[in-house]
């Protein structure tokens, strides 16, 4: 009677449109005949954690699973044809090693994990779950939020030349500058120079307000947040005070060699070809480069081609250098923002 009671007043109960009794009796029929599995948990509370205690997401779960949820107690009764029990047993099995883990704490992470299971992906989830890749960088921990970000995380760590490529939103620049602190703070390398070409305001630096960092503020902040989650403002502000963290321009770089140095050119769809010749070219004994951009964002002159698209084109076959790609798939933000990267790449109908 409570799940009837639900049903109508979600107006999802209804009497289907037959022709005969004969029909009617078969659409019952195979109704009543539906699977059901009963999934229990130590505890009520343990439960509740799982779905955040939002009887919405349980909602969502059902309507993308394609299945009757009802929590009762410490336990959830599923029901439904056997192959979606199983999809959602293991959804919640995912919901459960994710939680133990720190990945779920909101309901944007509840739906990720939903949309990844209901598309066929639970697969890569578990892979994630069981085998995680963590970063301890002074009291905070980083873990890779999906398979996509762990996989250049691991490209990071075991070369010395990575690109990452891909839409707003997958953290290529967050792993990066969490890479470099790591990097530096095992000491393996002495400092870390951030580099991004400034060509999105459209006006040349001189004609910016304040010394050099003020001027290039602007156009690093993603890199400045970075290090104030994992460090905090102080120590952040610390580093770039001492020259341990070194903002450059990337006209400034020409003539140097960056030794025992993790450099992060980020934004690099604004660069051009000579550019970033000239910044790749830099590399020096003991370091590591990381190349981040969205060739998607593009705001060079309409006749002037990225030097990130024709590094790719051009470096790809090279032994030692790697390019992982993201797609709308691996966003960490809210949930619309891959429904609206995935939008703007359909073809125009």
């Amino acid at each position: 009677m409570r799940r009837l009671r639900l049903l109508l007043n979600r107006k999802e109960f209804f009497f289907p449109k037959v022709k005969d009794s004969q029909q009617t009796t078969k659409y019952f029929s195979n109704h009543l005949k539906m699977a059901e599995k009963t999934i229990a948990f130590e505890t009520e509370r343990q439960l509740h954690k799982l779905y955040l205690e939002i009887p919405d997401n349980l909602l969502l779960a059902e309507k993308k699973l394609g299945v009757h949820i009802l929590a009762r107690g410490n336990s959830l009764k599923i029901s439904g044809d056997n192959e979606k029990l199983d999809i959602a047993e293991e959804f919640f099995e995912l919901l459960r090693l994710g939680r133990d883990q720190g990945f779920l704490t909101n309901s944007m992470d509840f739906t990720r994990f939903l949309n990844k299971t209901s598309k066929g992906k639970h697969l890569e989830l578990r892979d994630l779950l069981e085998n995680p890749l963590v970063l301890n960088i002074r009291k905070k921990s980083v873990v890779p939020r999906n398979l996509g970000q762990r996989r250049f995380l691991d490209l990071i760590l075991g070369n010395d030349l990575v690109f990452g490529i891909g839409p707003a939103g997958t953290g290529k620049t967050f792993l990066a500058m969490i890479a470099a602190l790591h990097a530096l703070l095992e000491g393996e390398v002495q400092k870390i120079v951030l580099a991004r070409p400034a060509v999105e305001a459209g006006e040349a630096l001189g004609f910016l307000p304040g010394d050099l960092e003020e001027k290039l503020l602007p156009y690093l902040r993603p890199l400045y947040d970075a290090m104030d989650e994992v460090l905090g403002p102080v120590e952040a502000r610390k580093l770039v005070e001492t020259g341990v963290v070194e903002i450059a321009p990337l006209a400034y770089m020409r003539g140097r060699t960056l030794g025992k140095c993790f450099a992060l050119l980020d934004e690099a769809q604004n660069t051009t070809k000579s550019q970033m010749m000239m910044f790749l070219t830099r590399l020096g004994e003991g370091s590591k480069m990381v190349v981040t951009g969205d060739v998607t964002q593009v705001d060079l002159p309409p006749k002037q081609r990225s030097g990130l698209v024709e590094a790719k084109e051009i470096l790809s076959p090279v032994d030692g250098i790697h390019f992982h790609e993201f797609d709308h798939q691996d966003v960490v933000r809210h949930p619309l923002v891959s429904a609206i990267i995935s939008a703007y790449q359909q073809p125009a109908s």
